[in-house]
């Protein structure tokens, strides 16, 4: 269950996550899990730098690159959805992808909607490309995290909206949209010509019983599936991503760019994301069985001040502080007084305000102490 980790050793990886932190802060803020690496994409890393470190057989064939056929296998085999692995394109992370399909398919001024809160880089992608956010607000209801459909479509109208960011699992907040919600956006989208960007990093980090439908399933004709093996199996640090894009008119323009613009994955990431697809579910299964344990280990070890809608996906906890009184960036009151390092609600855009995001994807026994000192803090604050 991971819960051998040594918090020394920890404090000694080169990764930002832990580096960030002081000596005596526990770090709980940027999406990175703290478990060991998956052995079969270790043994492929070893075995790959034991060889040669030359040119990738499918430079000369990109058609042939096998990321396209692995993705297209994943999808089929967790989700029965058939991907034409020539409409899958490799780029180095989400953010990239992203950004790709607004270059392509969008222009300066143009409007795009995007839940709120939401993942800082996607807001500033679109304030860097010039793109005009339409935050579509995610609603704190009492039974969980929602959003209003109706607006959501009177504000795509009166906006004139290109493209929709879809955040499914959510991050920040977890939420797993339903089919109802995805059939209501996808509706949404082919009454008013929108593109569907859909970010499903976070899916296989899905808990029971709830269920991820990708977005695809019900507009495959619009929709661009950006994932990822980084976020399931903790490889962010090697940059690598895929997105198949359904929209034909994407993909003639991206196939109308010079073919290197935006540049190659190296040939490691690519055989770890093979590794993590093709042999890595016994770990994620663990990993899964680890996370589940912690997501109730947060919502059973929450101080009364903090409110939080147990997410039903991936391993990141969005923590309402706001009777806490402690202002708009409770990470802030956190580091100061508790020596844990949260996210930033209000970096995460509309609704961020009196929020911090916890990730959980730790040993218990380190958890447990994030978990007391931040009870002690807010203890100590409501005296």
């Amino acid at each position: 269950m991971f819960d051998d980790l040594d918090i020394e050793a920890l404090r000694s990886r080169p990764g930002v996550k832990w580096a960030k932190a002081g000596p005596d802060v526990l770090p709980a803020w940027v999406a990175d899990m703290d478990f060991p690496v998956a052995a079969p994409i270790r043994e492929v890393l070893e075995e790959s730098v034991r060889g040669t470190l030359g040119y990738p057989t499918w430079i000369e064939e990109p058609e042939a690159h096998p990321l396209k056929a692995a993705f297209a296998e994943r999808m089929r085999r967790l989700h029965g959805l058939t991907f034409e692995p020539a409409h899958v394109r490799v780029h180095t992370e989400l953010i990239q992808s992203l950004q790709v399909m607004l270059h392509v398919a969008t222009r300066p001024g143009d409007a795009v909607a995007m839940h709120t809160p939401n993942y800082p880089p996607f807001l500033r992608t679109l304030t860097d490309m010039r793109r005009r956010l339409v935050p579509i607000p995610m609603l704190d209801d009492p039974d969980g995290w929602i959003f209003d459909t109706e607006r959501l479509a009177a504000d795509v109208a009166r906006s004139g909206c290109r493209a929709l960011v879809l955040v499914n699992p959510h991050n920040p907040t977890g939420r797993v949209l339903t089919r109802d919600e995805l059939t209501a956006i996808a509706e949404l989208a082919e009454r008013h010509d929108l593109l569907i960007i859909s970010d499903e990093i976070h899916a296989e980090l899905t808990y029971a019983p709830h269920q991820h439908i990708p977005m695809a399933s019900l507009a495959p004709d619009r929709t661009v599936t950006l994932s990822s093996a980084s976020k399931s199996f903790n490889l962010a640090g090697l940059r690598c991503s895929v997105a198949h894009i359904g929209d034909a008119r994407v993909r003639q323009a991206l196939d109308a760019q010079p073919p290197a613009l935006f540049g190659e994955v190296s040939f490691l990431s690519v055989f770890a994301a093979l590794a993590a697809w093709e042999r890595g579910d016994d770990w994620l299964s663990r990993t899964r069985q680890t996370l589940t344990r912690n997501r109730q280990l947060v919502a059973d070890g929450l101080p009364n001040g903090i409110g939080l809608h147990v997410p039903e996906a991936t391993y990141l906890a969005w923590l309402d502080c706001r009777k806490l009184d402690v202002g708009a960036d409770p990470s802030t009151f956190f580091l100061d007084h508790a020596d844990v390092l949260l996210s930033p609600g209000p970096s995460f855009g509309p609704g961020g305000e009196g929020f911090a995001r916890l990730n959980f994807a730790t040993s218990a026994p380190v958890l447990e102490e994030i978990l007391h000192r931040i009870r002690k803090a807010a203890d100590h604050k409501s005296l």
